[in-house]
């Protein structure tokens, strides 16, 4: 087994794309600037995508250039060169379980999408997923819980020591979910003694992780590179702005990521609850409304007046009440995050396209969208404001079903047979609201189902009917 050099340690991050090297890479690389050599990065693919941009980081060592823009249009380059080992898919990972079971590996992290997390509407993770199918079969890995079981197998067996597990997504509760559905896995595959080492040396924090980062295109990654001055073919671009926040709960030591702006916190809750009911719900809306009324990025309809409007009054009239209630006040500034929020949607620098920010929405309305839902009816409030989110997402739906969207859309957490009978049914509002995968114990609300047929009325007015349409 090869190893780090003398004294160094190392996080080990699963799925090297955009964001993890926009992201988590950046705070690495600032720490090695400073000086803080003492942790190095390794970064794995666990699917066969991105062939070409991990090939290229391996031929690279690992560094690419990352191009950040403000939304004045401030435009900065830098070299980053924190990954020191990249690691290509193969189907049975096996430098990954290898590097898993290092003792200098002392962190195993990685990004995941909602539907990666192969959860049912409750949140518990379902055994009759096709990867945890497969999984527990004893085939190579597929899902994040294979992989990470494969990993703590090897780690046992060397007796490697303990090992903290690092969700970078945008999971509510992310460590705590996966912690308790990794055990539920562990349970399904019959390993008792690799649930004990589970229990006793490992931990899962908490995390919450924000930085748009659009896919790069090959004329950015272009532009990126002439003005790079090095023949880079993994470029790519992000946002000026980048957050985390991080539950200070770490098994085998950590870098001193506070010394880089990293938020170590005894409670990720308040910042992760306003960043996926304010950023994430707030990306989807403007995605889904800005496709309907025929515009192609991010910032063209956060620019339009009247769906920056719907994205406003969502947060101002039923957000806002949720997370700043009387005797519990948000850590966060709320209606400044609103507005700052906006104003990064707004960076045409970026081009992020709604194609992009769209997808996923069978995970996105019980993630992002139904607990203010839920939290303003158990408060006795109105939901017009929210139930506009939903509103959209029907239509674009219906859009999707009809053949009619302007690019083809990606949902991994959707059941096509299942979205199209919604589309089909005499009512497809009242079959959109009695799914139980989107609405868990709300599924078939009258209360639910009148603001939404309200919400939509309300959208033709404020978008056009053809938007509506």
């Amino acid at each position: 087994m090869t190893s780090t050099p003398a004294g160094r340690l190392r996080l080990l991050h699963l799925g090297l794309g955009s964001f993890h090297r926009a992201h988590q890479a950046v705070y690495m690389h600032r720490l090695m600037q400073q000086g803080d050599a003492r942790w190095q990065c390794a970064g794995a693919n666990l699917r066969p995508d991105m062939a070409d941009t991990i090939a290229a980081l391996q031929r690279q060592g690992g560094a690419y250039t990352l191009e950040t823009v403000s939304p004045q249009g401030e435009r900065k380059l830098e070299k980053i060169t924190s990954i020191t080992e990249v690691v290509p898919f193969e189907p049975t990972l096996a430098r990954v379980i290898e590097l898993g079971a290092d003792p200098a590996t002392r962190i195993v992290s990685f990004t995941v999408t909602e539907a990666g997390y192969a959860l049912d509407h409750e949140g518990r993770l379902d055994l009759a997923h096709d990867d945890v199918v497969n999984d527990l079969a004893g085939k190579p890995p597929r899902s994040i819980y294979g992989v990470v079981a494969a990993l703590l197998r090897g780690r046992r067996a060397a007796n490697a020591g303990a090992l903290t597990l690092l969700n970078c997504d945008n999971l509510r509760h992310n460590g705590d979910k996966f912690r308790v559905n990794l055990r539920a896995y562990v349970s399904a595959a019959g390993d008792t003694p690799l649930l004990a080492w589970l229990d006793a040396h490992a931990t899962c924090p908490n995390a919450m992780v924000d930085r748009i980062t659009p896919r790069p295109t090959p004329e950015v990654m272009a532009r990126i590179r002439a003005q790079a001055g090095w023949d880079d073919q993994a470029p790519l671009m992000a946002e000026s702005f980048i957050q985390w926040v991080v539950e200070d709960r770490f098994a085998n030591g950590r870098p001193e990521w506070e010394r880089v702006g990293v938020e170590m916190t005894g409670d990720v809750q308040p910042y992760e609850e306003a960043k996926i009911r304010i950023l994430n719900a707030t990306h989807s809306a403007i995605a889904w409304a800005g496709t309907l009324r025929g515009m192609t990025y991010i910032h063209e309809g956060t620019r339009d007046a009247a769906i920056r409007g719907i994205a406003a009054d969502y947060v101002t009239n039923d957000v806002i009440p949720c997370l700043a209630r009387p005797g519990a006040a948000s850590p966060v500034d709320l209606p400044a995050y609103r507005d700052v929020v906006l104003d990064r949607f707004s960076n045409d620098a970026i081009a992020d396209t709604n194609q992009r920010v769209a997808a996923d929405g069978f995970a996105k309305i019980p993630g992002f969208i139904l607990p203010t839902i839920r939290e303003r009816l158990a408060q006795g409030g109105g939901i017009a404001s929210v139930a506009r989110l939903p509103a959209l997402f029907l239509t674009f739906l219906q859009r999707w079903h009809q053949g009619r969207l302007p690019f083809r859309y990606e949902d991994q957490a959707m059941v096509p047979e299942r979205a199209h009978a919604i589309c089909d049914a005499v009512d497809p509002l009242a079959e959109f609201v009695a799914d139980a995968s989107l609405w868990g114990e709300l599924a078939g609300s009258l209360a639910l189902k009148d603001a939404i047929a309200a919400a939509r009325m309300d959208l033709h007015g404020l978008l056009g009917d053809a938007a509506m349409s």
